[in-house]
């Protein structure tokens, strides 16, 4: 957890929502010289703050809402702050709450350099991370209803099962293997529902390879080189991490993306692990697909993964394995190396 210390001479906390956000502005003393409820404009905010534009710093705790606050912030030459929400929480948590009492303690957690941020991820890449999340999300509905389809196979004991049904040309009998004709409807609805994601997807995979080859195409074939990790899990890496310089060490890279565990201790006394929730889940899900398909084909890995789960068994070798594909990412790209089969397995 990193701490916002920077000193100035005023300190602004925001209170921020989709359409109203509660300024609260502190001198270097302590003192409110403007704690005010107010639309989402950003003229209205220029205006607000401007007899304290001097040495100004402005706080915000992390949500959905927080993208123009921070490019405006930018624009201006501001120093801006997003506070990590949960550890935030964790601090400033108390019986009464309101958004003019959230936008004082987050002005007096600035103040007092006790803000935990979190990484304000730059303008020209977030787009399209976004848009790769989305893409990510809408793989997910897609997959939502090829097990509605499975599972009404299921439901009415047909003879004989669909098998695997993710490529068009593999879906052909669905609708007729059934009798009732608003199951059959049902089935019609999915099929053409999955059609639109599959061309949209298409689409999509097309429009951010493009996107990547002009952002970062280095970077991008370098984990491409990764024996597991494809176009998807690459562009995923590529863009959740955005740049691997902003990870002082390979611990807190890895911990970032979800592949260690963090113990619990008191008084010398181990109270088990956790942390497992903190970080980047979509990290966590490209390295834990790449240990999966790092082993497909691979059979110098499989000798060496047979020997790993001999010893911890095969659900922890899995996640030891996606740590170190984590860990082998992290020193690619920030040597700019190419992934070295022999010596990842030595």
């Amino acid at each position: 957890m990193n701490f916002y210390t920077g000193q100035h001479k005023f300190y602004c906390g925001i209170d921020l929502h989709a359409r109203k956000m509660y300024l609260c502005i502190l001198d270097a003393k302590g003192e409110v010289k403007l704690h005010r409820n107010m639309n989402t404009d950003r003229d209205a905010f220029l205006r607000a703050i401007e007899p304290y534009r001097e040495d100004l710093v402005v706080a915000v705790e992390c949500m959905f809402a927080w993208y123009w606050i921070a490019d405006l912030c930018r624009k201006e030459g501001i120093p801006f702050v997003l506070g990590h929400a949960l550890y935030m929480k964790a601090i400033h948590g108390g019986k009464a709450k309101n958004d003019k009492i959230d936008s004082h303690k987050i002005a007096v957690l600035l103040k007092g350099g006790m803000i935990p941020m979190s990484y304000v991820y730059p303008e020209k890449l977030r787009a399209t991370r976004d848009l790769m999340r989305r893409r990510n999300h809408l793989v997910r509905k897609r997959a939502e209803l090829l097990t509605h389809i499975q599972n009404t196979n299921s439901q009415y004991n047909l003879d004989e099962s669909f098998g695997c049904i993710a490529k068009p040309y593999q879906r052909g009998n669905i609708v007729g293997a059934f009798e009732n004709p608003s199951v059959k409807k049902s089935m019609e609805v999915d099929l053409k529902v999955i059609e639109t994601y599959d061309t949209t997807l298409l689409d999509l995979e097309r429009t951010i390879l493009k996107l990547a080859n002009s952002h970062d195409p280095v970077s991008y074939a370098l984990l491409q080189s990764v024996y597991g990790i494809g176009k998807i899990c690459a562009l995923t890496i590529l863009y959740e991490i955005e740049d691997i310089r902003r990870f002082p060490t390979v611990q807190d890279f890895v911990s970032y993306a979800r592949l260690v565990k963090c113990a619990h201790e008191s008084n010398g006394k181990k109270y088990g692990m956790g942390g497992s929730k903190i970080g980047n889940a979509h990290l966590k899900w490209a390295f834990s697909e790449a240990a999966a398909l790092f082993l497909r084909g691979n059979e110098p890995a499989k000798k060496w993964f047979e020997r790993l789960t001999r010893k911890h068994g095969k659900s922890k070798a899995l996640s030891i394995l996606a740590h170190k594909l984590g860990r082998a990412v992290y020193f690619m790209l920030k040597n700019k190396e190419a992934f070295d089969m022999h010596k990842f397995l030595r």
